[in-house]
């Protein structure tokens, strides 16, 4: 009797099952000899459905239709449901095997596959099909690339703005860590918003984002707007990884420091067993506190509950966070 390969991602591993094909790679290769962090159990704040939506279907099936790839299914975010239902999807480009090893993060390591020189037009595609007014490209870290994949992201803005001219285009990036030249190019692809997540505030990142270093993601979004003052900076942060509020407080006053013009906080939740413990399941008093103190700091826009992720009703914001620049810019008060 054959046997089949099933991945079991609370592991990160592989597990064998009925097919007759050898095991496919640990999802997490560096991470299956780590002692397991038992999974805490979610406070009744932070549930979610499992999604039923018949458009969420339709999401799905266009996106395996275009061979595309996205972070909503990679990273196992608790948002997808409701997403997908409304025809939003986080595109990742550059494959789905990430050269990175953070301890948060639930998508692949490994040694990634050739750029596909087809992506950017499938993508524009899709963009194109779903009819939509705002789209979040991202993707995973290529350190094996010379340019980090710079023009494979610049090519991809080029084909939206062909295909589906009047959709506003957001980008989330990896750090381009040593690839000097890079982020240039992508700004003068001229995305509407260039975010970088921080993720974390620095004492912590050695454990939790050991491959990035904390001043120099701070200094790409400085940069962003050094090029071109124009475009909308965004990066956010993860919070229950032990992180204290004052660090969250002096990280907010970095990115302001950066011109940052949009932070978003979120609850961390753990993967698998061998990604990083849950610290503690911060409550929505806390975050709404962080929504505060941030909007107080000057930020044009702050979306802080424990189920805010980087794209998380994108298209919404970046209409608030137009808005917001324009009142400023008219001496009114920001939203």
């Amino acid at each position: 009797m054959a046997t089949r390969i099933l991945i079991d991602h609370r592991a990160g591993g592989a597990v064998a099952g009925a097919e007759g094909n050898a095991p496919r790679p640990l999802r997490h290769p560096e991470k299956a000899h780590r002692p397991d962090n038992p999974i805490k159990r979610k406070p009744d704040w932070i549930r979610v459905k499992a999604p039923t939506h018949p458009i969420y279907h339709e999401t799905r099936n266009l996106m395996r239709d275009n061979k595309l790839v996205t972070v909503c299914e990679e990273a196992a975010c608790p948002n997808i449901g409701e997403c997908w239902s409304q025809r939003h999807a986080t595109m990742m480009i550059m494959g789905e095997i990430c050269t990175r090893a953070c301890s948060f993060c639930n998508i692949t390591t490994g040694m990634p596959k050739t750029l596909d020189a087809d992506e950017p037009r499938r993508v524009a595609d899709a963009v194109a099909k779903l009819g939509l007014r705002h789209v979040v490209i991202t993707s995973v870290d290529r350190d094996d690339l010379a340019d980090g994949g710079a023009a494979h992201f610049a090519a991809v803005i080029a084909a939206i703005r062909i295909a589906a001219p009047e959709t506003t285009i957001e980008i989330l990036t990896p750090d381009f860590l040593r690839k000097d030249g890079a982020l240039e190019v992508v700004v003068a692809a001229r995305p509407d918003v260039f975010n970088h997540n921080l993720e974390t505030v620095p004492k912590l990142y050695p454990s939790i984002r050991p491959g990035a270093r904390y001043f120099h993601s701070l200094r790409l979004l400085d940069r962003v707007k050094e090029l071109d003052p124009s475009i909308f900076t965004k990066s956010g942060v993860m919070v229950g990884l032990g992180e204290t509020r004052t660090e969250v407080l002096q990280v907010m006053d970095d990115m302001r420091s950066a011109e940052v013009d949009f932070l978003t906080i979120g609850q961390y939740l753990q993967p698998t067993v061998k990604h990083a413990a849950v610290d503690r399941f911060v409550e929505p008093a806390e975050f709404e506190d962080y929504a505060r103190m941030a909007r107080s700091k000057g930020f044009l826009l702050v979306s802080a509950t424990p189920l805010t992720r980087s794209s998380y009703h994108a298209d919404r914001d970046f209409a608030a966070l137009r808005d917001a620049r324009n009142a400023r810019l008219r001496g009114g008060v920001a939203a």
